[in-house]
This record gives C-alpha cells, sequence and structure tokens, in this order.
C-alpha cells in the first residue's frame, strides 16, 4: 500500500512520517487490497484553539469507496492516533457492511429478511429531526445574506437565475461554495 504524507502550515519531520506509514498501513490491514493512503497534517495558527491545534485527516479507497477521516488534537502524533482509530473503525464498518450485504442476498426466507431489516436499523444511521420550510427563489448573494443571518454552515435555495435548486456553504478558509445540479 502506498502512504503519501504532506503537510499543511507544518512541516512533517521523517520520524513522524515513519510513524504514520506504520500506523496506517497496520490500521488498513483490515482491508486486502486498500492502493493508497493520503495522510495529511495541518496545524491551525489560531491560538485559541490550542485544544485541536493539530488536524489529521486520512482518505483512501477501499471497494470502490472512498474513506475518509479527520481528526484534531493538541499534539500531532495524538491527532494521529485518533485519525488512525477512525480510519481502521470506518474499513471494518465497510467491509461489515459488505459482507452482510452479500449474505443478506442469499438469504429469500421471510423470517430470516424480517431479523435482517431489524439488525439493519441498529447500524443505520437515525433522522433525529426533520424540518420543513418553504424554498423561495433568490440569487447566491441572497442566499448567502440568508445563511449569515441564520448562523448555519449551509442553506438550501432555489436559485433564481438557474430555476434549480442549490446548495450554499462554509468552506473550511472561511469562504463560501456553491452546489448546483447538472
Amino acid at each position: 500500500m502506498e502512504v503519501r504524507i504532506h503537510g499543511n502550515h507544518i512541516d512533517v519531520d521523517e520520524a513522524l512520517r515513519d510513524l504514520a506509514r506504520e500506523k496506517v498501513t497496520h490500521a488498513a490491514r483490515v482491508w486486502e487490497d486498500v492502493p493508497y493512503a493520503d495522510v495529511e497534517f495541518a496545524e491551525e495558527p489560531n491560538p485559541r484553539m490550542s485544544e485541536e491545534r493539530f488536524r489529521v485527516e486520512i482518505t483512501s479507497s477501499a471497494a470502490g469507496q472512498v474513506v475518509r477521516v479527520e481528526a484534531a488534537a493538541f499534539d500531532d502524533r495524538a491527532a494521529l492516533d485518533v485519525a488512525v482509530d477512525k480510519f481502521e473503525r470506518q474499513l471494518r464498518r465497510l467491509k461489515e457492511r459488505l459482507i452482510g450485504r452479500g449474505r443478506r442476498a442469499a438469504e429469500k426466507h421471510l423470517n430470516a429478511a424480517l431479523e435482517s431489516v431489524e439488525e439493519e436499523a441498529d447500524d443505520e444511521l437515525r433522522i433525529e429531526r426533520v424540518k420543513r420550510f418553504a424554498v423561495k427563489p433568490m440569487t447566491p448573494q441572497e442566499a448567502a445574506l440568508q445563511m449569515e443571518l441564520l448562523g448555519h454552515s449551509f442553506y438550501l435555495f432555489l436559485n433564481a437565475d438557474t430555476e434549480r435548486y442549490s446548495v450554499l456553504y462554509r468552506r473550511r478558509g472561511g469562504s463560501l461554495g456553491l452546489i448546483e445540479p447538472q
């Protein structure tokens, strides 16, 4: 497996590179053929963020799915440990889902299908709350203003220019991004 390591606002020394390479390779043992893993170390320059000063992001691919985890801690090695644990957990979860999907497809009995649905419901994410609101046509600039007023990190709106639904979101650097359907 190829492990690519780079830093953002931080110089990654050779000892940390070796440690990251070793830990990520060890975590990827869950999956037989993970082709690569990108490990990015970043340091937050803001002194108020001392508890989460270092951030580690691991991005990989397994079974055609992108696996991405992110962790932050006061120390680069601590952030690496948390990120590697999350990475291993995600790979295990993906593998269990794929194996379970194959096994459930083989079962055609009514009772077995009912049991598998109950088991699946425990593993799936639950929707805690549903909000409904009227979507009014507006320009992206108006949507940005509305998003700021609400204090949200994203905003769904009907784009008055294209007459399609769009999503405006806040990026990590503080700038805004716009998602439009094709």
